[in-house]
């Protein structure tokens, strides 16, 4: 006899609770500013650590995905949280370029596996007609973690002298999750196939050009991101003479934009067809940018900056959607190829580290521009409603 499925509020707080270990992996974005004032390093080697950080998503996306058909979403939930705690508590052992490199990489490799997993395992949590809700509630729940994450950066350098110290407390947060989640039994719906069936189907999807198009969107929209958020407090440094504790602070602004800007799309989207909405607003993301560029004083500096964030806030979701919409059959397959683009975050960053070398924070910030126009370009084709 079937058990009726439990849809406790017990059982959903330590999966959503994952979605705000999921938000640690954007501290990499401040991180890389302190790294390079504290070794003294070119923005080309320090730019390295966000590549340390989001490689690991074309590489490990789909191996874990055909792998937790055999563990289970939970199990694999519980190595990411393990792999975290880790690459949190490297920094705190031996602080040197080395340790912060090997711990972002960990750090990758472990919010990989989350994304892949935790997704799907909220479905096992959440009745199906609430599913929707909860997955926004959850990149709500990330998007505060990404907010705090320069605060708790700045107050760590600012009142105790150490901006690191935020690792043993990421560390510490990291280890309450596994704890919980590990207390907390969820009966699963396991998944059937082959890992050669699986691979088999990427494949085939990767000979889609409309497929290729959703992809190049996702890999650019996280590129965009994880680049800017790099760049800003450097940006910040050099044209308006904020120190890193101040301008680390623009991410967390950025950040906050998001998490109004994801609010708001929730309820615009109902109302208005996708198409019509990323494009609008990528169109306004294109103009903040100028702004953001061209501006002399801090506010108006900060103003283009919380424009850009409110903008692109829900260009990832509705690209997402559209993708995984194409084909309910191989839903897994595309939501496992769309978290392999993630790993654009790992691309843009070196790019403007090498522009920034040769020239400046200021030139380096043509690259997200360009990226910015070609986003709203393909959302021309991609999007259809």
């Amino acid at each position: 006899m079937n058990r009726k499925p439990d849809y406790s509020t017990q059982k959903q707080l330590p999966v959503l609770f994952g979605f705000f270990i999921m938000g640690f992996v954007d501290v990499v974005g401040i991180s890389t500013s302190y790294v390079k004032q504290a070794f003294g390093l070119s923005d080309t080697l320090a730019n390295l650590l966000p590549m340390m950080v989001f490689v690991w998503f074309a590489l490990c996306s789909l191996p874990t995905g055909l792998l937790m058909r055999r563990t289970g979403r939970r199990t694999m939930a519980l190595v990411s949280a393990a792999v975290t705690a880790v690459a949190m508590l490297m920094p705190v052992a031996s602080y040197s370029f080395v340790s912060f490199l090997t711990a972002f990489a960990l750090l990758g490799i472990g919010n990989t596996i989350l994304q892949v997993s935790l997704n799907p395992l909220l479905t096992d949590v959440v009745e199906a007609r609430k599913v929707t809700g909860f997955l926004t509630l959850g990149q709500f729940v990330k998007a505060v973690s990404s907010f705090l994450g320069p605060v708790l950066v700045g107050v760590a350098a600012s009142r105790f002298g150490n901006w690191s110290y935020v690792f043993p407390v990421y560390a510490a947060a990291t280890l309450l999750f596994f704890v919980w989640l590990y207390a907390t039994p969820v009966a699963e719906t396991r998944e059937t196939g082959t890992a050669h069936a699986g691979f088999g189907v990427v494949a085939s999807l990767l000979r889609n050009r409309q497929m290729l198009i959703w992809l190049s969107l996702i890999v650019l929209i996280v590129g965009f991101e994880i680049g800017l958020m790099t760049a800003v407090p450097k940006y910040l440094e050099e044209r308006c003479a904020l120190p890193l504790e101040k301008g680390g602070l623009g991410c967390s602004l950025y950040y906050a934009a998001r998490m109004l800007g994801t609010f708001a799309g929730s309820f615009l989207l109902v109302r208005m067809s996708s198409r019509r909405f990323i494009l609008f607003t990528l169109a306004a993301a294109m103009l903040f940018f100028g702004l953001f560029m061209l501006a002399g004083s801090v506010w108006a500096l900060m103003t283009g900056l919380f424009g850009i964030g409110l903008m692109c806030a829900n260009v990832f979701a509705i690209v997402f959607a559209a993708a995984i919409r194409s084909d309910a059959s191989k839903a897994n397959e595309i939501s496992a190829l769309m978290i392999m683009g993630v790993a654009g975050g790992a691309l843009v960053p070196p790019v403007m580290g090498i522009i920034a070398d040769a020239g400046s924070q200021w030139s380096s910030l043509f690259v997200p521009l360009a990226i910015l126009t070609y986003l709203w370009a393909g959302s021309f084709q991609a999007i259809k409603k």
